[in-house]
């Protein structure tokens, strides 16, 4: 939990993007909430708030595991460039962050500082780490939730604003069950963000992806082992510029309205709607972790009682919260409007606002590049084919370019405006995991 009382607080803005004219009869609402957080400046409807002084930024500890299982000698530059990932992350380190770095297998391991302690981060403690990190060798099986619990355990320790972990694995899970990572998973969501990587081609993806969703932090694939150093320290830069944990979408609703979902849509897709939280008569919140100098949009669908001509109503309305330690909730001062307008213009009431129809069809690439993949490894070419020349469709005509590059590497595309393509007879396995990995990634719409 975040208290505030002795810290400046980013300055957040909530903006709403809607057609908010329905049909007579009509009842589906449906907005764009776009959150943005700054560090100075004013933005949207957000309200002042001091910022950050120079050496002055929020406390943090950050644990980083590391996959010691004995496929990491396989082909033994995997674990010398996890040791030298791990290193440059450490580098990374602000000073004044507490840190730990654990050796995962079947079980977890303290490789630094041990004895269930954090170190403090400076140029002692950096060298420290760095020394212990030689000592790392490869052996064993993999048991991710142990690792997670440890994490927990550590980072639970430090009274500070924000908790993080680095994950990194290269392979599956095969030393404990679905069910106990999951319990974990469980466990542990809202208590730490954690950021997760497969690297290499063994490991499963749904299984990083699962871990990066419950957590709240990002996954991503390095089929090459060369290039960790350079992730992992983007990672723990953006962690370092992490100011606030915690920050809940909280979402009002009128008598007779129901919250249909509540999707973040970019700078990925997450659904959110089964992690609501109640927070009051009508109010639910819906976590989204920590955040820094960012913004990030939300899909909001609700359902509204159908109503008369000319009427109109408030559908719902969005703040943004962060929970404190006494069981209250420390209101960040921004919020967004979502209404419904009944009215008898055709024109008006059949308009699809542009934000909303962007981000629906990003959400759809999202699904049936998973759905496809899934059929391709279950050899349903043709049902294959269908979703990924869809996927191949939205892609081209959201503007998603990554996505459509990706794509290119597992089918022939033939035409991708009518999303005709051809599967291609072989794909290199990375190419097929990296598309799958980063399926949710989505491109902002342009305002």
């Amino acid at each position: 939990m975040a208290n505030f009382a002795k810290s400046n607080v980013p300055q957040f803005s909530v903006d709403v993007y809607q057609n908010e004219y329905l049909p007579e009869g009509g009842s589906e609402v449906n907005a764009i909430v776009t959150v943005s957080a700054t560090g100075g400046g004013t933005i949207g409807s957000s309200v002042s708030a001091p910022v950050y002084a120079p050496g002055q930024r929020p406390s943090a500890a950050v644990t980083v595991m590391v996959d010691c299982s004995g496929s990491m000698d396989y082909p033994p530059a995997k674990m010398r460039n996890a040791r030298d990932a791990t290193a440059a992350a450490i580098d990374t380190l602000r000073d004044g962050t507490r840190f730990a770095v654990i050796g995962g297998t079947h079980v977890a391991t303290e490789v630094y500082p041990g004895a269930g302690r954090l170190a403090v981060a400076d140029a002692t403690t950096r060298e420290q780490a760095k020394q212990a990190l030689r000592r790392l060798s490869a052996g064993g099986g993999t048991a991710i939730g142990t690792w997670l619990r440890l994490a927990d355990r550590l980072l639970s320790s430090a009274d500070v604003a924000i908790r993080h972990g680095i994950l990194l694995t290269d392979g599956r899970n095969e030393h404990e069950s679905p069910e106990d990572l999951r319990a974990t998973l469980d466990a542990c969501a809202g208590r730490f963000t954690c950021d997760a990587r497969g690297v290499g081609t063994d490991w499963e993806v749904k299984e990083v992806t699962g871990i990066a969703s419950a957590l709240l932090g990002t996954a991503d694939i390095v089929a090459d082992p060369a290039g960790l150093a350079a992730d992992f320290t983007g990672m723990m830069e953006t962690a370092m510029g992490k100011e606030v944990a915690d920050v809940a979408l909280r979402v009002w609703t009128p008598v007779g309205t129901t919250i249909r979902f509540v999707k973040q849509v970019a700078p990925s897709v997450e659904d959110l709607t089964a992690r609501r939280t109640e927070a009051g008569p009508r109010a639910g919140d819906y976590p989204t972790g920590s955040w820094g100098d960012e913004s990030r949009d939300y899909h909001l669908c609700v359902t509204v009682p159908p109503a008369g001509l000319g009427r109109e109503m408030l559908a719902a309305r969005v703040s943004l919260v962060v929970p404190q330690a006494d069981g209250s909730a420390q209101n960040l001062g921004a919020q967004g409007l979502v209404r419904a307008v009944w009215t008898d213009d055709m024109a008006a009431s059949t308009s699809i606002n542009p934000q909303v129809a962007h981000y629906t069809g990003q959400a759809e690439l999202a699904q049936v590049i998973q759905k496809g993949l899934d059929l391709r490894k279950a050899g349903d070419f043709d049902g294959a084919t269908a979703k990924l020349g869809r996927a191949v469709q939205l892609a081209n005509a959201s503007g998603n370019a990554d996505t459509a590059k990706l794509l290119a590497k597992v089918v022939d595309v033939v035409d991708a405006a009518t999303g005709t393509v051809r599967l291609k007879t072989r794909v290199a396995e990375a190419d097929e995991m990296t598309l799958e990995t980063r399926s949710t990634k989505t491109v902002r719409v342009k305002k």
